[in-house]
């Protein structure tokens, strides 16, 4: 687990900071999330007296931390995006105050594909001594590596001084089995308030740094293995073929008149309608073979990007069948159908 820790850390800017970056393996990005909003209310009520703690995150930050809200008590105070799908800066300013012990940004979000402008809010953060947390579940085994590739890739990571904390799945595009995730903390003082200890029970000395009491170390051994069989020169050639693919997808996306992007995703490409029900869109595309997500507020559907759709001919499959599905839905506007947009 150690090792597994250390390699995300260096991946994600540890090597680039004086600071002593450390964390842990948990079970998922759930539970990553989790273990730093529970980080956070423990440390702003021993340090700082927060009672009625809150966190200021942007309503396309995952559904997780309002798990994390109901669980630990604290309010969650979720701010509109910009035309770009980004946190507004303006909102996060007006609703950060002192009870706030967090303030979140997604390097992605999970809806559209886009990272918020990760920079400005963790300075915001850093401003005024909050802590400033990046999900970086769904995009932190990518975009370092799409940086080095020479996408477009701002920093989101420890370089950034205000960024105290960072989850990053290894089951997504880390290529570990399911089970894995890490969770990284800017210093051990910080990481400290996650774990839990109780000395006077009278079964012993009871320690637990997640909230498992016992793990499984196949897990995170297959978790290390997946990892050193990739290395860096693995990871990168995949995440070359998915954004080579994904350019390409986008390109036919946007050639389609009924359609439009949101924002401008990298790999994780969100679309909408205004002329057509997107989600009977969807449901042409399910009978098709296809599994897309559909997501509201607005309704649009998205396609996450990953190395099976690399494969010869797959992008040109879907760009044809959405072709088809577009144009099915348009001719007939009455058909009954809409699945109802469910995460999973």
């Amino acid at each position: 687990e150690s090792e597994i820790v250390s390699m995300t850390a260096h991946m994600l800017g540890a090597s680039q900071t004086e600071d002593d970056v450390c964390g842990v393996v948990s079970s998922g990005g759930t539970e990553s999330i989790l273990l730093a909003m529970k980080t956070y209310r423990d440390r702003g009520r021993e340090l700082h007296s927060i009672y009625r703690p809150n966190i200021v995150l942007p309503v396309t930050a995952h559904a997780a931390f309002d798990k994390a809200g109901e669980y630990f008590k604290i309010k969650i105070k979720r701010i509109p995006v910009d035309e770009n799908c980004q946190a507004d800066l303006r909102a996060l300013k007006k609703a950060a105050n002192s009870n706030t012990i967090c303030i979140v940004g997604s390097a992605p979000n999970f809806p559209h594909g886009i990272v918020d402008p990760i920079e400005k809010m963790s300075e915001i953060a850093r401003e005024r001594g909050i802590g400033f947390h990046v999900d970086a579940c769904l995009g932190g085994f990518i975009l370092p590596f799409a940086e080095k590739l020479g996408y477009p890739v701002d920093a989101f990571d420890f370089r950034l001084p205000g960024v105290t904390s960072i989850s990053a799945d290894t089951h997504k595009y880390g290529y570990a089995s399911k089970g894995t995730s890490v969770i990284l903390y800017r210093n051990p003082e910080l990481r400290q308030y996650q774990y839990y200890t109780i000395a006077d029970w009278p079964g012993g000395l009871y320690f637990s740094p997640t909230f498992a009491g016992s793990r499984s170390g196949a897990l995170s051994a297959a978790c290390w293995a997946a990892m050193l069989s990739m290395g860096e020169d693995g990871y990168k050639d995949s995440i070359q073929k998915i954004l080579e693919t994904a350019k390409a997808m986008k390109k036919g996306i946007d050639e389609i008149n009924e359609l439009k992007i949101m924002g401008d995703p990298l790999w994780v490409i969100a679309f909408e309608s205004k002329q057509l029900d997107i989600y009977k869109v969807m449901d042409q595309m399910t009978e098709k073979g296809w599994n897309l997500n559909g997501l509201h507020k607005p309704a649009c559907v998205h396609i996450c990007t990953t190395l099976r759709h690399t494969k010869e001919g797959v992008a040109d499959r879907f760009l044809s069948d959405l072709k088809e599905a577009v144009a099915y839905v348009k001719a007939n506007p009455s058909e009954s159908g809409g699945m109802a947009p469910v995460y999973g």
